[in-house]
C-alpha cells in the first residue's frame, strides 16, 4: 500500500480501475445533496482543494482500511498526545476547515428577476407598444406617435426598475441571514499537546485527534480508532436516510461511503462517544467532494410566493384573454362597422390598458419588501431563520410540542438535595457543614454517592478552565450530567474521605455504556489502583459497577439500600414505598430526580482486554440486578423567566401548547403548571379519557374534525411513554380532539415522533417543535416548524428550521404573530390595489372598446398610475404593525385559507370598485357636460367623434380628451386615499387605529399620501410631459371633488365595519374580509 501525504488524496493519474478501490464506484444514492447549503461559509479556498474529479478522489479513499496505529503513523499523530503547537500551526496553512458552498444559478435568479411575475406582461406590453409606433404607426403614409415610443420606454424603464429591485431586495435578505448565521459559533474538542482542548471546528487540521460525544456534529472526516458499543451516527444530512448508523473501529466494507468506521463531516453523534484522527478537512471531506459533484444551488419559491404566482397566473391569464378579445373586436368589428375609429396602431396602444390595467405591480414589491422587513426584525431578535418560508408557516402554527429542559426551563441545572432511606439533606446545608471545623459529621454514605455521582458522569470539564472555580469552569456534556459533576467536584469532606481529585486518582473506568434516552440511565465500571494498602492488607482492587438514573427505571433492579451511616440493608416494601414517596414529593416541587447505585463485580469474569465491546455490554446488562441504592439527588431546573408569558401570548393566538419531555411525570406536570401549560385542577390519565364521553365523540371522525371546539372549556391529560406505546389510532383521535393541554411524559425519541406525527394528521394542524437535546432531533425534523435553542445540541440545531440564538423563548410568539402579519398586510395590498389599480382602469378600456367612448384614461396614465402611485401607497401597507387582534384570532388552516378567496373578489368588486369607477367615471362625464358634451353625446359615439361634432374642430375634441384623461386620473390619485385609509384595518374604526399617532401609527402612509401627489403634480405640470404623453392642467374643482369621495368611501366602509362589529352573525359580517 502506498503512503500518501497525510491528508492528500492519492493522484489522479494512478489506476482507479483496478486493485481494491477500483471495483466500486461512488455510491451517490447519497441525498449530500438535499444538504443544507445555507449552513456552510461562503469563503473563498485555495484553488487546489478542489479535486479535478471528486468522484475519483473518493474511490481512492483508503484511511478506513488501515490499523489504528498505521493511521497515526501516516498522519504523524499521537493517540495520547495529538499534535503539537508547532505542527498545527504548520499544518493551517494548508487552508481552513471549510466546505465551499456550490454555485448559484445566477442566470437563472437574474432572468427570474427580469422576466418574473408581472414583468413578463410588461415585456408583452412593451413589444406590441414599439409595435404600435414602428411599423404599425406608418402604415398608410402616416407619421409614427411619439406617444406610443413614449409609452414603450417607460414601459422598459419599469421593467428594469422592477429587476433591479426585485435583485436588491433579495440580496439584502440574505446578506442579512448569512451575517446572523455568523453567530452560531460550532466547536470541536481536540487533544493537542496532551491536553483536551475546544477549538473553532475551521481551525481543526489534519491529523488532529479528535474526540466526540453524544449531540455533537463531526467537525471533520474522522478515521475511528475509539469508539463506545453504543455508538451511532445521524447520516441523514448525507443519505437522506433517518436510521441510525452504528460506529466501529474496523473497516466494515471496502467503500469509503458505507464503512462505519469513518465519522463523516456535518453528520451527528445520536448515541455514544468515540476518538478519531482527521484524515481530511473542507473541500478534501467526502461532503465537499459531494457538494462540488451536487452541481448548483437551487432557486425555491417561498409559501407566500407561490401563493402570489399563483394569484399573478390568474390575474394574467384574464389580461391576456382581455387584451386579445379587445384586438379581436377591433379585427372583427370596430374596424369593419366604424372604420377611421381606431387605427391599428391606436387600437394597440389603447389595448394596452388591459395588460397594464390588471397588473398590480405593487404586488411583487411588497412581497419581496416584506422578506427584506421580516429579516431585519428576526436578526433584531437574534432568530437564525434557515428559509424565510419557515416565517409564513409559523403563522399557521396550531399546535406546539416543547421540550422541557433547556426549553421551558434555563438548562443550568443544580443539585439541590441528597437523600438516603433514613435522611435528607440540602446540599447547601452540607457545603456549609464541610467548612465548619465544629459541624456534626456528614453522613458517611455521602463518600459512595460522591464517588458514583463523580465518576457515573458523561460531562467532563475543559481543560482550558481549569484553573477557575467550579462554578465557572466550561464544561462539556448534558445539563443533567453538568449538575451532578459540579456537585461531586465542589463537595470535599475530608473526615469521610470525600475528595474528587482522590477518586479520581484512585480508579480507572474500565467500561462505560452512556446515558440515552431508551434506558434512562448511565453505567459506569470502575476498578480500584493498586496501592499500598492492597499490598498490605494482601486483597486485590475491587471493581464496581456504578448507576445513575431514573429512580423509577431503577428500582426495580435493587435489591438493597445504603442508610446514611453507610450500612446496607435489604431494600423492603417500607422502603421503597419511602422513597417513591420522597421522589413524588421533589417532582411535584419540580425537581428532577436522581437515583445513584453502586454493586460490586467482584466475582464476575470481566476483562474488556480480551473481550469485545459488545460482549462486555451484554455481560453488564445481564448483571444489571441486587444493585445497592446509594440515595437520590434532586435537582433543580427553573423555568425561564420569559416562558410563561410567552406560552400566555400562544394560547391566546389559539395555538395548543403541549410539553413532551423524557422527564418523571410528577416533575413535568409540575413545571407544565408552573409556565401556564397546564391550567385545570384536574388532569385526566389515559384510563380517564377512555372513558369520558366527550373524548369518545371523536372517534373515527373525519380527520380534518378532529379538533378541539371553540367554545368548549379547557381539558387536561397527562401521558406517559408507556402510555403512548399503548395508544390506538381511536386513542389518538380521542388525545387531539378532546384536550387542550398535554403533557407527555418519560418519552423516548421514538416516541417523540410518533407525537408529532399523530397530531399533525389530524385536525389540519401545523406543528411546530421546540427542542435542544439530541433526543429532540426526530421530532424537530418531522415537524413543520423545528424551533432549537442555540444553547441546545449540533443535532438540533441541524434538524431545526429555526434557531432562537439567544435562547428567547418569546422570539416564538414574535414569529408567530410576524408570521400572521404577512399574509394580512399582503392581503391589505391585494384589496388596495385592485379596485382602482385593475378594475377602475379596465373600465375605460371597456367603454373604449365595447361602448364606443374616447378613452378616458391614457396608456400612459394608465401605466404611470399602476407602477408609480400605487406602488407608492401600497409600499405604506407592509410597514402596517399588527391589528389588535391577530394575535386573537385562530390559526390560518394552511390548506383551506388562501391568499384570496371569493370574500376577497366580492370586497373588491362589488363593493370598493362599485364606489370608485362609477365616481371616477362621473368626474370625466361632468368635465365634458361643461364643454356642452353630454352624456350621450360621449357615449357610443365611435367614428362620429371628429370635425364639426357639436360644432368643435378635432383639435378641440382631442384636447377635451386629453384634459377629461387627466382628471380621471386625478380622481383615481384621491380616491385612493380613502381606500388606503379603509383597508388598513379589517374590523376597527380609524378613530381608534389612525396612522399619526397611537399604537398602530405608520408614518409611512401620511408620506406614501405626500409622495403620489406630488407625481400626480408632476405628470400635469412636468416639462415636456404635456408634449410627449399629451398630459395638461385640470381646473381647479377637479383637485377638490375627489377628496370628497375618498372621504365617502372612508365613510361607507366606516358603516360597513360598525355592522361587522356589531352584528358578527349577519351577512355583512360573513360576508366580511
Amino acid at each position: 500500500m502506498t503512503p500518501t501525504t497525510p491528508g492528500a488524496p492519492k493522484s489522479s493519474s494512478s489506476d482507479s480501475s483496478g486493485g481494491k478501490n477500483g471495483k466500486y464506484g461512488v455510491a451517490i444514492g447519497y441525498r449530500t445533496l438535499s444538504i443544507h447549503v445555507d449552513t456552510i461559509h461562503d469563503e473563498k479556498q485555495p484553488a487546489n482543494n478542489r479535486a479535478a474529479d471528486p468522484a475519483s478522489a473518493i474511490r481512492q479513499i483508503d484511511v478506513h482500511l488501515l490499523t489504528p496505529d498505521d493511521v497515526f503513523a501516516r498522519f504523524s499523530t499521537s493517540p495520547t498526545v495529538g499534535l503539537e503547537y508547532v505542527a498545527v500551526q504548520r499544518r493551517l496553512k494548508d487552508g481552513k476547515n471549510i466546505i465551499s458552498p456550490p454555485r448559484t444559478q445566477h442566470l437563472k435568479k437574474g432572468l427570474n428577476y427580469v422576466f418574473g411575475g408581472f414583468n413578463f406582461l410588461m415585456w408583452i406590453a412593451f413589444i406590441v407598444t414599439i409595435l404600435s409606433y414602428q411599423p404599425l404607426g406608418s402604415l398608410d403614409g402616416g407619421t409614427p406617435a411619439v406617444f406610443n415610443l413614449g409609452v414603450a420606454i417607460l414601459l422598459l424603464l419599469v421593467i428594469i426598475v422592477s429587476s433591479l429591485f426585485y435583485a436588491f431586495v433579495d440580496w439584502h435578505a440574505s446578506r442579512i441571514m448569512k451575517s446572523i448565521k455568523n453567530l452560531i459559533a460550532e466547536e470541536a474538542t481536540v487533544i493537542r499537546d496532551g491536553k483536551h482542548q475546544a477549538v473553532p471546528a475551521t481551525d481543526v487540521v489534519v491529523g488532529d485527534i479528535v474526540a466526540l460525544s453524544m449531540g455533537d456534529r463531526v467537525p471533520a472526516d474522522l478515521r475511528l480508532v475509539e469508539a463506545s458499543s453504543d455508538l451511532k451516527f445521524d447520516r441523514s444530512l448525507l443519505t437522506g436516510e433517518s436510521d441510525m448508523v452504528p460506529g466501529v473501529v474496523e473497516a466494515t466494507s471496502d467503500n469509503a461511503l458505507e464503512t462505519r468506521n469513518l465519522a463523516l463531516t456535518s453528520t451527528f453523534v445520536v448515541q455514544g462517544n468515540c476518538v478519531g484522527v482527521v484524515f481530511a478537512i473542507g473541500d478534501r471531506s467526502i461532503m465537499g467532494r459531494l457538494v462540488s459533484l451536487s452541481g448548483e444551488n437551487k432557486f425555491k419559491l417561498t409559501t407566500v410566493q407561490r401563493e402570489v404566482w399563483f394569484f399573478t397566473k390568474i390575474v394574467s391569464g384574464l389580461a391576456l384573454s382581455l387584451f386579445s378579445l379587445s384586438m379581436i373586436m377591433w379585427g372583427a368589428w370596430l374596424r369593419k362597422d366604424y372604420p377611421g375609429y381606431e387605427t391599428a396602431s391606436g387600437a394597440i396602444i389603447n389595448s394596452i390598458g388591459c395588460l397594464t390595467a390588471f397588473v398590480p405591480q405593487g404586488l411583487p414589491v411588497c412581497v419581496a419588501l416584506s422578506l427584506t422587513i421580516i429579516a431585519k426584525k428576526m436578526a433584531k431578535r437574534h432568530v437564525l431563520v434557515k428559509n424565510l418560508a419557515t416565517i409564513e408557516t409559523l403563522g399557521c402554527m396550531s399546535v406546539l410540542c416543547s421540550d422541557k429542559t433547556g426549553t421551558l426551563t434555563v438548562g443550568k441545572m443544580s443539585v439541590q438535595n441528597v437523600a438516603f432511606v433514613d435522611g435528607e439533606y440540602g446540599v447547601d446545608r452540607l457545603m456549609k457543614q464541610a467548612a465548619q471545623e465544629s459541624a456534626p459529621a456528614a453522613p458517611a454514605a455521602l463518600k459512595p454517592l460522591h464517588m458514583i455521582a463523580r465518576l457515573c458522569n458523561g460531562a467532563k470539564f475543559d481543560a482550558a478552565t481549569a484553573a477557575l472555580p467550579v462554578e465557572e469552569r466550561n464544561v462539556k456534556g448534558d445539563p443533567t450530567d453538568t449538575a451532578v459533576l459540579r456537585f461531586a467536584e465542589s463537595l470535599s469532606i475530608p473526615t469521610i474521605g470525600v475528595d474528587a481529585q482522590a477518586v479520581l486518582a484512585s480508579h480507572d473506568k474500565i467500561f462505560e455504556i452512556p446515558f440515552n434516552s431508551k434506558n434512562k440511565w448511565m453505567l459506569t465500571v470502575v476498578r480500584e489502583r493498586r496501592s499500598h494498602a492492597h499490598e498490605a492488607e494482601g486483597r486485590e482492587p475491587e471493581t464496581w459497577m456504578l448507576v445513575k438514573g431514573a429512580p423509577d427505571v431503577l428500582f426495580p433492579s435493587c435489591g438493597n439500600v445504603m442508610r446514611a451511616d453507610g450500612t446496607v440493608v435489604p431494600l423492603d416494601q417500607s422502603g421503597r414505598r419511602q422513597l417513591s414517596i420522597l421522589q413524588e414529593n421533589w417532582s411535584n416541587e419540580g425537581q428532577r430526580v436522581l437515583a445513584l447505585c453502586i454493586r460490586s463485580l467482584d466475582g464476575i469474569k470481566l476483562n474488556p482486554a480480551t473481550m469485545s465491546a459488545n460482549a462486555v455490554e451484554e455481560l453488564m446488562y445481564s448483571e444489571l440486578q441486587d444493585l445497592t441504592l446509594v440515595g437520590l439527588v434532586g435537582i433543580r431546573d427553573p423555568p425561564r423567566s420569559d416562558v410563561p408569558g410567552a406560552i400566555a401570548t400562544i394560547r391566546r393566538a389559539g395555538v395548543r401548547v403541549f410539553m413532551v419531555t423524557g422527564d418523571f411525570k410528577l416533575t413535568a406536570v409540575a413545571i407544565a403548571k408552573q409556565v401556564g401549560i397546564i391550567t385545570q385542577e384536574k388532569v385526566e390519565s389515559v384510563a380517564q379519557m377512555r372513558a369520558s364521553p366527550s373524548a369518545r365523540q371523536f372517534v373515527n371522525a373525519p380527520r380534518p374534525d378532529v379538533k378541539p371546539v371553540d367554545d368548549e372549556s379547557d381539558r387536561s391529560l397527562v401521558l406517559t411513554g408507556d402510555d403512548v406505546e399503548t395508544l390506538s389510532s381511536e386513542d389518538w383521535d380521542m388525545v387531539v380532539g378532546n384536550y387542550t393541554e398535554i403533557v407527555f411524559a418519560r418519552t423516548t425519541p421514538e416516541q417523540k415522533l410518533r407525537i408529532v406525527e399523530e397530531v399533525k394528521a389530524r385536525g389540519d394542524n401545523t406543528v411546530a417543535v421546540t427542542g435542544d437535546g439530541v433526543n429532540d432531533a426526530p421530532a424537530l425534523k418531522a415537524s413543520d416548524i423545528g424551533v432549537a435553542m442555540g444553547s441546545g445540541s449540533d443535532v438540533a440545531k441541524e434538524a431545526a428550521s429555526m434557531i432562537l440564538l439567544n435562547n428567547d423563548f418569546s422570539s416564538i410568539p414574535v414569529a408567530i404573530e410576524m408570521g400572521r402579519l404577512v399574509f394580512d398586510n399582503l392581503k391589505k395590498v391585494i384589496i388596495y390595489l385592485m379596485p382602482a389599480g385593475t378594475y377602475t382602469e379596465f373600465m375605460t378600456v371597456l367603454a373604449n372598446v365595447f361602448l364606443g367612448m374616447q378613452l378616458a384614461l391614457s396608456s400612459y396614465l394608465q401605466v404611470c398610475f399602476s407602477i408609480t402611485n400605487d406602488v407608492v401607497m401600497s409600499i405604506s401597507l407592509m410597514y402596517e404593525k399588527p391589528e389588535a387582534d391577530l394575535m386573537l384570532r385562530k390559526p390560518r388552516n394552511a390548506r383551506t385559507d388562501r391568499l384570496t378567496d371569493w370574500r376577497f373578489f366580492i370586497q373588491i368588486y362589488l363593493f370598493m370598485g362599485l364606489m370608485m369607477w362609477p365616481c371616477a367615471m362621473s368626474m370625466w362625464f361632468l368635465y365634458m357636460s361643461h364643454q356642452g358634451l353630454r352624456f350621450y353625446d360621449v357615449i357610443l359615439v365611435y367614428n362620429q367623434w371628429g370635425d364639426g361634432y357639436h360644432g368643435y374642430t378635432i383639435d378641440q375634441l382631442t384636447e377635451f380628451v386629453y384634459v377629461g384623461q387627466c382628471i380621471y386620473y386625478v380622481t383615481m390619485v384621491f380616491m385612493q386615499y380613502g381606500g388606503l385609509l379603509s383597508v388598513r384595518n379589517r374590523r376597527v374604526s380609524i378613530f381608534q387605529s389612525n396612522p399619526l399617532w397611537g399604537p398602530r401609527r405608520n408614518l409611512v402612509v401620511p408620506l406614501g399620501m405626500i409622495g403620489t401627489a406630488l407625481i400626480a403634480v408632476t405628470n400635469l405640470y412636468g416639462p415636456g410631459l404635456e408634449r410627449v404623453f399629451y398630459t395638461r392642467p385640470i381646473p381647479g374643482m377637479f383637485w377638490g371633488l375627489p377628496f370628497s369621495f375618498a372621504l365617502g368611501i372612508l365613510m361607507v366602509d366606516e358603516t360597513r365595519k360598525l355592522i361587522v362589529r356589531s352584528y358578527p352573525k349577519s351577512i355583512i359580517a360573513k360576508m366580511a374580509w
